[in-house]
């Protein structure tokens, strides 16, 4: 029996392997029936640039530099996720020093006070990637609600806006803190449904980090992973819609799924 389809399926079929070619093979896993996309829930980090912090680490310990910064992040994020599983919480901040803390002995390393600061105070100073203006910009002329939803504390966040003078382009900013929990539990994705007051299936998440995708992909959100250090895909059983190196990749993104609905 022969299959048919309207126009309107043609043009969302036809459009879609167009996208598919100009931008890359990994650009989209596309869902023609998804329902519009009404907002953008960014991580942090593809807004704030953390390469500064990863710096002054090598530069500050040359020869124990990377080490320090692997065993810190590994510190960083499996500490949260111990806290929230355990109804231990410390918030971003706290857990970001006792991370640093561990990852300094581990590695031998014992800086003054003074100096373990300058490392932390990186965070309180975060610059922002150069082509976060521009795609915000755009993003803006969709009529997209922007938030942020953020492992970061409020402070943090709020610092980092202002450092980075982005204030006007962010509609909300949603720190997990405000629950005393962390991504990738639900009730942090959640934040997002309840203060955008909208359905899952309208918010893009944008995320920076494979294990965030995936957990806002388990959650139901779309999912767009700005994977801005080309790292490989976690195995999670998680795809994103979409994927690209910077913003101007998600721009692109939002763009096509716009006109084509």
């Amino acid at each position: 029996m022969t299959q048919t389809i309207s126009r309107k399926q043609f043009i969302q079929k036809t459009g879609v392997m167009a996208a598919g070619v100009l931008l890359s093979p990994m650009a989209f896993a596309w869902r023609p029936e998804a329902p519009t996309i009404k907002a953008i829930a960014f991580d942090g980090f593809p807004i704030f640039d953390p390469r500064p912090i990863f710096k002054t680490v090598n530069e500050m310990f040359p020869e124990k530099g990377k080490h320090l910064i692997e065993v810190w992040q590994a510190k960083q994020f499996s500490y949260q996720w111990l806290r929230v599983a355990a109804h231990q919480y410390k918030d971003f901040w706290e857990v970001t020093k006792d991370a640093l803390d561990f990852a300094l002995l581990q590695c031998g390393l014992y800086p003054s006070d003074k100096e373990k600061q300058l490392l932390m105070s990186q965070y309180e100073t975060l610059n922002i990637w150069p082509d976060v203006v521009p795609a915000l910009e755009s993003l803006k002329r969709e009529n997209l609600t922007l938030s942020f939803l953020s492992n970061m504390t409020p402070a943090m966040l709020k610092q980092g806006i202002q450092h980075a003078g982005i204030e006007d382009y962010f509609d909300f900013v949603i720190s997990t803190d405000q629950k005393h929990t962390f991504k990738p539990s639900t009730a942090a994705y959640q934040m997002g449904i309840d203060i955008l007051q909208l359905k899952k299936e309208e918010i893009l998440f944008a995320a920076f980090a494979g294990w965030d995708m995936a957990g806002a992909k388990w959650f139901g959100y779309p999912t767009y992973w700005v994977n801005r250090l080309n790292a490989p895909l976690d195995k999670l059983d998680a795809v994103p819609d979409g994927t690209g190196k910077d913003l101007n990749d998600l721009v692109d993104f939002v763009k096509a799924y716009t006109t084509n609905k």
